[in-house]
């Protein structure tokens, strides 16, 4: 019996989660305390960093975040990685419970088809190379992101450079462009258009009433406050 994580449950203590790799394989997180057979610990407002190595086939970029979930259940926030040295395909983001109590994680990735495409686009474009077909390729794309991208958080700015990206009575630099702007970009960044989404298995993350930081049983020992000496006199 394997033990299934798309449900976000943890597997009992001493059983090491299964999943199967995905598309966009997500391997090796961390924190991860004895393969993830036990929890990684933490207190209320802590920040901690949550690292995978994230990687995908050929030359589409790819992306990843953070999930964490509640000890009543609830899921969040999305919280995005970032590729913490270029070419190391390893990435990482902080994360921070906010109450006490059995929390899990686990990181999602994804091949990301817009910044594949921007990337294409960016070379091609100004190098004159397929323009008609590069700009209604991105204008498909940017539709399809709009569908993900709530009113309140700038859809109506990637309709718009749908719109730019389509029209012909620009040069095709500023069609490009207006597919650019910052305001695109933040409503990208945060409702991103995801394709062959992978998941890590389910972590669990115990955390603790903050005195756990410093209330460990070895401190009510004197020995583990170090020596003190007393007119000049070495300890007894």
């Amino acid at each position: 019996m394997t033990d299934n994580p798309a449900d976000g449950r943890v597997p009992p203590v001493g059983r090491v989660p299964i999943v199967p790799i995905g598309r966009v394989p997500v391997v090796d997180v961390r924190p991860a305390v004895d393969r993830g057979t036990r929890p990684a610990k933490a207190v209320p407002g802590e920040a901690f960093q949550v690292t995978a190595t994230v990687f995908g086939e050929g030359h589409d970029a790819v992306a990843a975040n953070v999930v964490l979930r509640d000890p009543q259940g609830r899921t969040g926030p999305w919280t995005p990685m970032r590729e913490l040295a270029p070419g190391t395909d390893r990435w990482g983001a902080d994360v921070t419970p906010g109450s006490v109590g059995d929390w899990v994680y686990w990181v999602e990735a994804w091949s990301d088809p817009v910044t594949t495409w921007r990337r294409a686009a960016g070379i091609k474009i100004p190098a004159g190379i397929d323009v008609g077909l590069v700009l209604e390729e991105g204008a498909e794309l940017y539709e399809r992101a709009a569908s993900g991208v709530p009113h309140e958080a700038g859809r109506a700015s990637v309709l718009t450079a749908v719109d730019a990206l389509r029209d012909e009575s620009r040069p095709p630099i500023a069609r490009l462009a207006a597919a650019l702007t910052p305001d695109v970009d933040t409503a990208l960044a945060d409702h991103p258009l995801r394709e062959r989404v992978s998941r890590s298995a389910p972590l669990p993350l115990l955390v603790e009433r903050e005195r756990a930081l410093y209330g460990s049983w070895y401190e009510f020992f004197p020995r583990s406050e170090g020596a003190v000496v007393e007119d000049g006199k070495p300890p007894v």
